[in-house]
């Protein structure tokens, strides 16, 4: 690299890049060491290019392996970086824009290096290439300072200490992507890693007290969303004519720069840029749940963990103070905002999934909102669109929602919030609904999708528990949402009877030749459906018990398909359940025959209500509440962690990594 505009085809003929890898040691006072970070070069966004640098910096960095043992040169690269950022807070203050462009370079040059080193060796290696000094061959000297813990806390103070400026962007987008690179070890072991030199610096080290000034500044990060500044605004030519870089820092020309943008203005990645054009929140939350996914260790909790789980609003003015550690404030408002905007991304899903399911203060704010149905419509359209989907986004989706459902109020007040033609929605036009009906048409439709194709119990069980929260709260169901209750029951019926159909066959076949060939499990089979009727009978048994007269629709439905209830009424499983549809059908039917034939529907519908109101409630049987509660499985961390790191390699910025080796998931996780 060194004093010129680079790009990837310019690294092998780098005589700067060549040097540092060389056997030969450079003083870290050297002015090579000022010439080989004043390059500018486009960093990838998209994982094309990612790729194209990946491979190019590959044999660079096996060569420095081999020689940094007598050159100590990775370390010096390292200690001109750390000399650098003992300023970095006071250069921003006074604009300093070339010293916060060559720290940048610096601290890229590292990064890239990094994560060859952490594919090709152990941690222990790692931690002796950042030991090694100028001098005979394979020594270093042991009482030096800690390299590896210093890189790592001055990282963490960068980004905690370095506001969030247009000429600070890439330099912070830098810290937060080098933060990642170095916890990547976990994805190429299978096991989950629970001990190590990385998570020991970040859990309990100098970093420490740090911890929820990184959790806030990286939430922050998130929650501003801000984009890739834009060349314009970096290296800006002075009013005389002169650049900024005129006559500074030994092998740096006028004139010579374009400016170091994130795939920016020119760059073959700028439709990347496009479609993620804000790098520095996308990989400040991907950091962010990689933290609060650590585990816990055997003596100490994952503090940032710890500090997910307890943060409060600033509106908090409670003096009582938190008994947990690294607690913060933070503008509760603004998070809630941003969480609404983003969760077409599985990383934002996860994170409300997280303040939701461990951050009591966040989900007592967030059941608070007027305005859920801003919260609530993407988890809906996610869930729509679940095709498109990976597997754990669903699942993530309709946790949340099994969660919100757990509270009451909410159940009332989405039936009071109407909506009006909702454009993703296309299988039918709703052009008024409330959003209390439209959840309901949505987890249905998974129920039903979830039949034809995944046939996954875990997702029955947490959609029907979801609707099974709600239903004594249904409130003016839309027609169509009661329509497809109704209908789903009749699927499920259909389903019932094609299995017991089998299995009877399959009792009646006549001994033959392949008599040991395996038979498909049709009891079980059958067990599983039974036990989803069950369930679906009982949400509707809960809605006409609690709030019959609330729900005239669900009765017409009812009655209207009436034939389909007959052969469960005898059934072992169904019978206490059946009582009550029996009662209300048989109520109702009678009523509508005593106002005559040929009756239209909104006679019908007007002998429903009236009818309705009429009904004695000790007529009904009562059953125990619904409710179902979410609980994580025991060792949550088997399934998140995978998850999280599926996340990095697919979604981090500018990052690639080649899919042999990876050993913590399959590749064709989500």
């Amino acid at each position: 690299m060194g004093a010129n505009t680079s790009q990837v085809s310019d690294l092998s003929e780098s005589q700067s890049i060549r040097t540092l890898i060389g056997p030969e040691s450079i003083s870290e006072n050297e002015p090579f060491w000022n010439q080989l970070i004043s390059f500018t070069f486009t960093s990838p966004t998209c994982s094309a290019d990612a790729k194209l640098l990946e491979e190019a910096v590959v044999p660079f960095a096996k060569t420095l392996i081999e020689n940094n043992p007598r050159s100590g040169n990775f370390g010096a690269l390292v200690r001109v970086f750390l000399g650098r950022t003992k300023e970095l807070k006071i250069s921003t203050e006074c604009q300093d824009q070339l010293f916060i462009w060559q720290a940048h370079n610096a601290l890229f040059l590292v990064r890239c290096l990094l994560k060859v080193f952490i594919r090709e060796m152990s941690e222990g290696e790692l931690h002796l290439q950042f030991s090694y000094q100028a001098r005979a061959p394979g020594t270093y000297e042991s009482n030096s300072e800690d390299l590896l813990e210093e890189l790592i806390c001055n990282l963490v103070h960068l980004i905690v200490e370095v506001p969030l400026l247009d000429i600070t962007y890439n330099i912070l987008f830098e810290a937060v992507t080098t933060l990642l690179v170095l916890l990547s070890y976990q994805l190429f072991q299978k096991d989950i890693l629970r001990e190590g030199l990385i998570y020991q610096c970040l859990t309990r080290g100098r970093c420490l007290t740090l911890t929820s000034r990184l959790v806030k500044t990286l939430l922050y990060n998130f929650i501003r969303q801000e984009k890739c500044p834009p060349p314009a605004h970096l290296f800006q030519t002075q009013a005389d004519g002169g650049g900024l870089l005129y006559g500074l820092a030994s092998g740096v020309a006028s004139g010579l720069w374009s400016v170091f943008t994130l795939g920016g203005a020119g760059s073959k990645s700028g439709v990347d840029q496009e479609q993620n054009p804000l790098p520095l929140s996308n990989q400040s939350l991907l950091l962010l749940l990689v933290l609060a996914n650590l585990t816990d260790g055997p003596d100490c909790p994952n503090p940032y963990k710890q500090a997910v789980t307890c943060f409060k609003n600033t509106q908090d003015t409670s003096s009582i103070p938190s008994p947990q550690p690294h607690t913060f404030q933070i503008n509760f408002n603004s998070l809630y905002t941003a969480l609404c905007e983003q969760q077409r991304s599985d990383q934002a899903t996860l994170l409300l999934y997280t303040l939701l399911h461990q951050n009591p203060n966040m989900k007592t704010y967030m059941l608070s909102r007027t305005d859920m149905e801003n919260l609530v419509m993407p988890i809906l359209e996610i869930l729509y669109h679940v095709e498109e989907r990976n597997s754990h986004h669903v699942y993530m989706a309709l946790i949340i929602l099994l969660i919100l459902t757990e509270d009451d109020t909410f159940n009332r007040s989405i039936h009071e919030v109407m909506l009006k033609n909702i454009s993703w929605y296309t299988e039918r036009a709703l052009t008024e609904i409330s959003l209390g009906s439209l959840l309901i048409l949505v987890v249905i439709r998974t129920i039903q999708f979830n039949m034809t194709r995944t046939r996954d119990k875990y997702l029955h069980t947490n959609c029907l528990a979801a609707l099974a929260n709600m239903s004594a709260q249904f409130r003016c169901l839309h027609q169509y949402a009661a329509q497809r209750i109704i209908s789903l029951f009749a699927l499920l019926s259909k389903k019932h009877n094609k299995v017991l159909e089998q299995a009877t066959q399959s009792l009646q076949r006549p001994l033959g030749a392949d008599d040991n060939a395996a038979l498909p499990d049709y009891a079980q089979d059958l067990s599983v459906i039974e036990e989803v009727i069950r369930m679906l009978l009982e949400i509707i048994n809960s809605c006409l018990c609690n709030s019959l007269h609330h729900n005239p629709n669900l009765v017409y439905a009812l009655l209207y398909k009436r034939e389909l209830f007959e052969q469960f009424r005898s059934h072992p499983c169904f019978q206490d359940i059946m009582q009550n549809l029996d009662t209300v059908i048989g109520f109702f039917s009678q009523r509508l025959e005593q106002a005559g034939t040929d009756l239209s529907v909104e006679r019908v519908q007007e002998v429903i209500k009236k009818g309705a109101v009429a009904l004695p409630k000790d007529r009904l049987k009562k059953f125990p509440e619904l409710k179902f509660k979410y609980v994580e499985e025991d060792q949550p961390e088997d399934f998140f962690i995978p998850y999280v790191w599926s996340l990095v390699f697919n979604s981090a910025v500018g990052l690639y990594w080649n899919s042999q080796g990876i050993e913590l998931f399959s590749m064709d996780s989500p």
